[in-house]
């Protein structure tokens, strides 16, 4: 007998963020794992590179799709997972004043992006950088205190200043580690003297945000040999990785989404530029050099096989990550570096729709469901009707229809979900709508379809 489904409670503020998100077509940073139908391979996969990450080595991963395929939702959804499994994340999105590399800056906004967006369990919003530092700062007292010495004495300070010695010198060893480890150090005083204006700028060096070396010093009151730019960003991202396991961590994972605005650089050397950094990144997780490191990157299907600006375009990237020839047997390969994001199949439409149907309900407080599962099924049968729906449907395109349908219809008590769906079916009159008896054959037949591992 199949388990009881059981309806998990929302909270209220997730839920309105979450419908409010998909209403408008917009990847929700909360409330993900709610809506989480399909893809449990690729989750399954990504989910063994973070234990990978966590026991010291590092990937570097393509998720790729046609837009709204369902990249950025996957990815907010392993970002979740990390921060559950103790890793520290941090996300950007590329754009045209962000890329990975650049002369104007674009490398550095980037990081910046990612200083920004740093995020732990604790602080799973973002802005989590002073949060971590302060945390192992914490810790280090605790564990002074513990040991019986008293936190007004010099031997306390000087205890703290050991442990955090202790904790940074290995840094030193690395490109740019000696000035990490310095700042660092600094901030741990500065916490130790309460010196917030000390502790504020070794954030602001932290974040890349010196644009020279006499700046840094002038706020600092210490000369720095390096500020973070353009050329090193990528070395203190790897340096970060190593302290968020010194610091307690299981490491660091970055999601870089929006790649395909690296295949729109109109200038080749530029663009190029930006292929040999995203090469130097994926080489450096895939040798060993990196540790505790976790980078995966979000693009369309034209940001990778376009072989005139794509990352095909670029020789060495080709190499790497372009099919085998025994891909082309209808076979997955979910350890290859670059991961496919295929049509949801018509029976995980029907649970996602079904899903949302039951999540709306809540958000409205109704006795009953927003539409019967005979109106649900119609209204899947309609959007599959449209031509290349087979092949081009997207999550996207599904979610904002129903979700705009179920909002017409509560704002419009006049409206009948029949005429509305008639409507949309006689503007498409040259695409027959489907048969909704096959739509229901085909999503009640002997597979089952799951919501949080739960039949339905």
């Amino acid at each position: 007998m199949a388990e009881e489904f059981i309806e998990p409670k929302v909270p209220k503020r997730i839920l309105n963020t979450l419908l409010s998100s998909l209403t408008a077509g917009v990847v929700p940073r909360v409330g993900a794992p709610y809506i989480a139908i399909g893809r449990r391979e690729e989750i399954a996969s990504l989910l063994d590179n973070l234990d990978d990450v966590s026991e010291g080595g590092a990937f570097c991963r393509f998720l790729i799709g046609r837009y709204g395929s369902g990249k950025s939702f996957l990815i907010q959804l392993i970002r979740g997972y990390a921060l559950e499994r103790g890793f520290i994340c941090a996300d950007a999105d590329l754009s045209p004043e962000r890329r990975l590399s650049g002369g104007n800056g674009a490398g550095l906004a980037t990081y910046r992006e990612l200083m920004t967006n740093i995020a732990s369990k604790a602080c799973p919003d973002g802005g989590a950088l002073a949060t971590v530092l302060s945390r192992h700062f914490t810790k280090l007292r605790t564990e002074l205190i513990a040991e019986g010495i008293d936190p007004e004495s010099e031997e306390f300070v000087k205890g703290i200043r050991k442990k955090v010695f202790a904790t940074l010198s290995e840094l030193e060893g690395d490109v740019g580690g000696f000035d990490f480890a310095r700042v660092l150090t600094e901030y741990y005083n500065a916490s130790l003297t309460d010196d917030n204006d000390k502790k504020s700028n070794c954030l602001r060096w932290l974040r890349g945000e010196f644009s020279t070396k006499t700046e840094a010093k002038s706020a600092l009151g210490f000369t720095v040999s390096t500020v973070i730019d353009d050329d090193n960003w990528y070395n203190f991202i790897k340096l970060f990785s190593s302290l968020s396991v010194y610091l307690g961590y299981s490491g660091l994972v970055l999601f870089i989404d929006e790649c395909v605005n690296l295949y729109k650089i109109p200038n080749r050397i530029s663009r190029e530029a930006n292929y040999e950094k995203l090469l130097a990144i994926f080489n450096d997780t895939l040798q060993g050099k990196a540790k505790n490191l976790g980078i995966i990157f979000g693009g369309t299907p034209q940001f990778l096989e376009d072989t005139r600006r794509g990352l095909f375009s670029y020789d060495a990237l080709r190499s790497r990550l372009q099919d085998s020839k025994y891909s082309d047997m209808g076979y997955k390969n979910l350890s290859s570096p670059v991961i496919r994001l295929p049509r949801l199949s018509d029976n995980e439409l029907l649970a996602l729709v079904k899903r949302l149907t039951k999540l709306y309900q809540q958000r409205e407080g109704a006795p009953v469901p927003p539409a019967t599962d005979d109106e649900i099924e119609r209204f899947l049968a309609n959007a599959l009707a449209k031509a290349g729906a087979e092949e081009l449907i997207t999550p996207r395109e599904i979610i904002r229809d129903y979700l705009t349908l179920l909002n017409i219809l509560r704002d419009n008590p006049s409206a009948k979900f029949d005429e509305l769906i008639d409507k949309v079916t006689a503007q498409n009159v040259n695409t027959p709508l489907a048969d909704t008896a096959s739509v229901k054959a085909s999503t009640s037949s002997t597979k089952k379809v799951t919501i949080f591992d739960i039949d339905i």
